[in-house]
């Protein structure tokens, strides 16, 4: 090889090496990532250790799995209709023989038969999409496993915490009618006013604010059973301890009319007294009758509390619906009022949201406001039948809409929020600065308090110039912006998680 051969491989090598150390370590991570897409095993044990940042739309009755619930009525000596696969309070039949109505749920650990027959009803294992409806097999569950919820609070609590660390995730925003329904009861008690003011002044006079105080010390107790079984504050404590939990008071909007009113007074009046609740969210199927039914009515009782309460952040469930489901006018509004009168933040699901008036401006009203829409992509499948192409998702993301993954309901459909990454990517080729920028927006568009540590695009506020993903030390200046903001606080340590993640790479 002559000299001017040798010089110019010289150069070359130069240059390649010189580009190899300008790569940076999100470039390498993101390389991986598209080594191993075409590799389900490999792609999944990728986006199990990567840092998902927040999942803010999580029921808590939904995230546990079956076989907890098994386990929690047990322990509370439960029986099941056994037909039915229904949980019955005591006294239940004395024998486990398979000819009795009324087994103790019990029976099921010595009955494979029966073990199985309640994980199928109790969650969307083993269902067929030709036998029945996914939407109502679906939403069956919860009524079927209900009575095992209301003294496992500690237990569910434990958990959901647990899977999130699994699942490399920082924070929740569990869904949770954490009262026990009894402001409800107090509505439907003290009945319905038109007058909004004078119905709230009645409802707090009646006995409201003991409400609030009953479900703040319930939730006191569930939080340290969940501390105790996680062993939190000793050398032995579980991963599952350092995952932040908040709550959005789960409105039951399926309910008459007073009552629903009196559970948002209630999800109001939490959220303003105890900092663990951070907003509110209505729930229940969209397009059951009453909330399809009574939609205008309830825009107007959060148009009047927001009024009331302005500081309480809103998350609204809307367009959980699909063509077919309700009449074509009823598709054609919901996300749209949930917004401009309903004051959502956030919007659950938003799956309909190409059936509504003007789509694209509202498309375009949504990146302007910066309103989340909480993706559910296994969720929509399930209940909706609504996947790949015919999903929002991609339109969303091309309009500039924020978005972010969560899980709905992991325990019923028997998923987590890793395979709810891994659907993104396989689905629709999503890219890794792509996943990074749906984690980060989780905590952007949470409902934590103070500051983002996040000015526009993703650029760090002037006062933490430093890179957390290197390691570079904390300045003064910067933490005391962090001390002053949880939510800062949150967002900077998911950035060093990101960067302990791409280092592996």
């Amino acid at each position: 090889m002559g000299l001017k051969a040798r010089l110019l491989l010289v150069s070359a090598l130069i240059a390649f090496a010189a580009g190899a150390r300008a790569e940076t370590a999100e470039q390498r991570t993101a390389r991986r990532l598209a080594s191993v897409r075409q590799s389900p095993t490999l792609l999944l044990a990728f986006l199990r250790e990567m840092p998902k940042g927040g999942d803010l739309h999580s029921h808590l009755s939904g995230a546990i799995y079956a076989e907890s619930w098994i386990d929690y009525a047990a322990q509370d000596n439960l029986c099941l209709d056994r037909t039915a696969s229904l949980l019955l309070p005591p006294p239940c039949d004395p024998s486990c023989a398979r000819y009795t109505n009324k087994p103790p749920v019990s029976c099921a650990y010595q009955d494979h038969v029966l073990y199985n027959q309640l994980v199928d009803a109790w969650s969307m294992r083993n269902w067929n999409r030709g036998e029945d409806s996914g939407h109502d097999h679906f939403f069956a569950t919860f009524d079927k496993f209900d009575l095992a919820s209301i003294n496992s609070g500690g237990n569910q609590l434990a958990e959901v915490a647990s899977r999130a660390a699994a699942d490399h995730l920082q924070y929740l925003e569990l869904m949770h009618t954490a009262d026990g329904r009894h402001s409800a009861e107090l509505g439907a008690k003290l009945g319905w006013d038109d007058d909004f003011s004078r119905m709230r002044d009645k409802l707090l006079a009646g006995g409201l604010r003991d409400v609030v105080a009953a479900a703040r010390a319930q939730l006191d107790r569930d939080q340290a059973k969940q501390r105790q079984i996680l062993r939190c504050g000793t050398p032995e404590a579980e991963p599952g301890c350092q995952v932040t939990v908040r709550y959005l008071y789960q409105v039951l909007r399926g309910l008459p009319r007073e009552m629903v009113f009196a559970q948002i007074l209630l999800g109001c009046e939490l959220t303003q007294t105890d900092p663990r609740f951070v907003g509110l969210n209505p729930v229940m199927p969209e397009d059951w009758y009453v909330p399809m039914h009574d939609f205008d009515l309830h825009m107007k009782m959060l148009d009047y509390l927001h009024g009331v309460y302005p500081k309480v952040h809103i998350s609204l469930h809307a367009g959980e619906l699909a063509m077919g489901l309700v009449p074509p006018e009823g598709l054609s509004f919901h996300i749209r009022e949930s917004i401009e009168r309903g004051h959502a933040e956030r919007i659950g699901h938003g799956v309909s949201v190409m059936n509504e008036h003007d789509p694209l401006g509202l498309l375009k009203e949504m990146a302007e406001r910066k309103v989340l829409v909480e993706i559910c992509l296994t969720s929509n499948d399930l209940i909706l039948g609504v996947e790949g192409a015919n999903h929002p998702l991609p339109v969303y993301i091309s309009h500039g809409v924020p978005v972010a993954l969560a899980t709905d309901d992991q325990g019923v459909s028997r998923s987590d929020m890793t395979h709810e990454y891994l659907r993104a990517v396989e689905t629709y080729k999503l890219s890794y600065p792509q996943l990074k920028r749906m984690s980060r927006q989780s905590l952007e568009h949470s409902f934590l308090p103070g500051a983002s540590l996040w000015l526009g695009d993703f650029r760090r506020v002037a006062a933490c110039a430093a890179d957390p993903t290197k390691g570079d030390k904390i300045s003064s200046r910067c933490q005391k912006f962090l001390d002053g903001s949880e939510r800062a606080r949150m967002q900077w340590h998911l950035e060093r998680e990101f960067g302990q993640f791409e280092e592996k790479f």
